[in-house]
């Protein structure tokens, strides 16, 4: 029940950043440090609703790399675009303290990505 509780918590906080995405890409001088943040982030909180949906122990961790190891170790579905979502993993951290530099986010294929990612973890 706990699982099912947080998958919940996880997919609405999920929302939140895909909201804000979706507000803040229609404004080009928003810098792509914010943008890919709050994408990072509605991934990561996609994976691990995902993780806590299927009873997986989820790792304290923004690494969207290792929380898609985990789900492959887990045998749970891999998402879409698994192949290019821990590109994100840089906004994490490096980004909100300035660390990340001049970035070239795509911001179309990228609100695709947590667009298509937070679906799909909502389906599950």
């Amino acid at each position: 029940m706990a699982e099912t509780a947080m998958s919940k918590v996880m997919l609405e906080s999920a929302g939140y950043d895909v909201g804000a995405y979706f507000a803040l890409v229609q404004h080009t001088d928003i810098h792509d440090s914010i943008l890919g943040f709050h994408a990072q982030q509605g991934i990561e909180k996609a994976l691990k609703a995902a993780l806590f949906k299927h009873s997986v122990f989820v790792p304290r961790t923004h690494s969207l790399g290792h929380l898609l190891q985990t789900l492959s170790d887990a045998n749970v579905e891999a998402p879409p675009h698994a192949d290019a979502i821990d590109t994100l993993d840089p906004y994490a951290v490096q980004a909100r303290y300035g660390a990340l530099g001049n970035s070239a986010l795509d911001r179309l294929s990228v609100g695709t990505w947590l667009k298509d990612v937070v679906d799909w973890a909502t389906g599950l």
